[in-house]
């Protein structure tokens, strides 16, 4: 049985933009195990924005990073109704009734979706997702853009668990509500 797992850097006041800028003060090997444990899967999903800064950066990135290939020869499908053809090796295009092939996918498919902040709001919008990894930080950044926004649907989501780390990371893991 396959899953929809995403996993966001977030601030105590919703922000998830830019975390490379506050974010690294907190990171520790807690939260590196954290981080690699929502990395095991058979695939990532990613948004159509995201796909173009991995794909840009990731073919070109140090061939002696062992990240560089992971990521390079790693399964992908990026989501998109304007991208035709994905030049990222590796990748498909999930385009047209989305909702559809993802629902068709994750029967035998354990896709982890990184960074693509609009891609896991849709996702939770529309119940695909089955784990919502948020790694809350105790910043609050007051500027940004948010995982969500003020007019969005009421979505009930249950705590699966949450873990403090050191560094007072909060990581807390949701699922839709039944």
């Amino acid at each position: 049985m396959g899953y929809i797992k995403a996993g966001l850097f977030i601030s105590v006041d919703g922000v998830i933009e830019a975390p490379e800028t506050w974010h690294f003060p907190y990171f520790d090997d807690a939260m590196g195990a954290a981080v690699g444990g929502l990395m095991d899967n058979d695939a990532t999903l990613l948004g159509r924005r995201t796909y173009d800064g991995f794909a840009e950066f990731w073919p070109k990135a140090d061939p002696n990073d062992p990240m560089t290939a992971q990521m390079n020869g790693a399964k992908k499908y990026v989501v998109s109704t304007t991208l035709t053809e994905a030049t990222w090796e590796n990748t498909t295009v999930i385009s047209g009734d989305v909702a559809a092939e993802l629902r068709e996918l994750k029967k035998g498919t354990r896709l982890g979706v990184t960074g693509s902040a609009s891609l896991v709001r849709w996702l939770v919008e529309n119940a695909l997702i089955d784990e919502l990894h948020l790694l809350v930080h105790p910043i609050v950044v007051g500027h940004g853009q948010k995982l969500f926004g003020a007019d969005g649907p009421t979505v009930k989501l249950s705590l699966l668990s949450s873990t403090t780390f050191g560094t007072g990371v909060v990581h807390a893991v949701y699922a839709p509500a039944e």
